[in-house]
C-alpha cells in the first residue's frame, strides 16, 4: 500500500527577494529554501498514516530543480517518510505541467492508495496543482482539510468553509487531501532520521523523460515587481489638545481630506 505526499520547495518568509532584470520572476541565488509549510502537514499526516496500517509506505515526491529541490525531500525522509522521487524539472514550470508531472511519475510507481498534498504553496499562493493532479489520475479530492480519517470503505474529511464553519467529505480510495495547518501537528526530525536521511537513495526522473511538451504550459509570468516602500510615519508630539490640533491640521492642509 503505497502513499504519496507531493511536496513543493518554497522561499523562506525571512528571506530577501530580488526580481531578476527581465522581470520574469524572482532571482533564486542566495535564497534560503525550506519545505512549503503546508506540506509539512501532509508528510505528517502520512507517517501518521504509516504508523496506524502495517505494510505501508510513504513515498516523498517533489518536482523542481534536482540541485535544490531534494532538501525538502531529505526532510520528509528525516521526518519520517519511506522512499523519495525528485522530478528533475525547469525552475518555471507552470502549474498544470507540474500536475502532470506528478501525475505521471505516481502512476509509473504503480500508483497510490492516497495523495497528501498542501492546500497551497505559499510562494505562489495559486492552490490549484491538488486538485489538477488529483483529475489527472482520476482520484476524488478535497482540499483544507483539517480533520482525516479512513477505513476500508473509504476516507472521511472534515475541511473548513468560511465563517468557522465545517464540512464533512467522504471518498472513495484511492484520493487526494490537500491539508490545513490545523489537521495535526509537524514532528521535529530526529538526530538518528536526520543522518538516515542524508544516506538514503533519492529516485531521480527527468522532467524531459516525461513526453510533456513545452507547448503544454498554459502560464507565463511577467512584470514581476516588488511592493512599494512604506510611505514615512509622523509622529504627533505634545498633550492630548496638541496633537488633537495637529492632526486636524495634517488632515487638512497634507491629506486634504477635510
Amino acid at each position: 500500500m503505497k502513499v504519496f505526499v507531493c511536496l513543493k520547495q518554497v522561499p523562506d518568509t525571512e528571506t530577501k527577494i530580488k526580481i531578476l532584470p527581465d522581470q520574469s520572476g524572482i532571482d533564486s541565488a542566495g535564497i534560503k529554501w525550506v519545505m512549503n509549510p503546508y506540506d509539512e502537514h501532509a508528510v505528517e499526516e502520512a507517517v501518521k498514516f504509516r504508523e496506524k496500517n502495517a505494510g505501508a509506505q510513504v513515498w516523498a515526491v517533489t518536482c523542481g530543480p534536482k540541485a535544490r529541490a531534494v532538501e525538502s525531500l531529505r526532510t520528509a525522509l528525516a521526518m519520517g517518510a519511506d522512499e523519495a522521487i525528485v522530478i528533475n524539472a525547469p525552475e518555471n514550470l507552470d502549474a498544470i505541467s507540474t500536475a502532470k508531472a506528478l501525475a505521471q511519475t505516481i502512476s509509473a510507481e504503480g500508483g497510490a492508495h492516497i495523495i497528501f498534498t498542501g492546500k497551497l504553496s505559499i510562494d505562489m499562493n495559486q492552490s490549484s496543482v491538488p486538485q489538477m493532479v488529483a483529475e489527472f489520475l482520476s482520484v476524488p479530492h478535497t482540499s483544507v482539510v483539517s480533520k482525516f480519517e479512513t477505513s476500508a470503505e473509504g476516507t472521511v474529511v472534515e475541511r473548513d468553509v468560511e465563517g468557522g464553519a465545517k464540512e464533512v467529505v467522504q471518498m472513495m480510495n484511492p484520493c487526494l487531501v490537500a491539508a490545513n495547518k490545523g489537521l495535526n501537528m509537524p514532528r521535529y526530525a530526529s538526530l538518528p532520521g536526520i543522518m538516515k536521511a542524508k544516506k538514503k537513495v533519492i529516485k531521480e526522473v527527468e522532467f524531459s523523460s516525461l513526453g510533456i511538451a513545452a507547448t503544454e504550459q498554459k502560464v507565463k509570468y511577467t512584470g514581476y515587481s516588488l511592493p512599494p516602500e512604506k510611505p514615512s510615519v509622523k509622529l504627533l508630539t505634545g498633550d492630548v489638545s496638541s496633537q488633537v490640533s495637529q492632526l486636524v491640521t495634517c488632515l487638512r492642509d497634507e491629506a486634504k481630506v477635510l
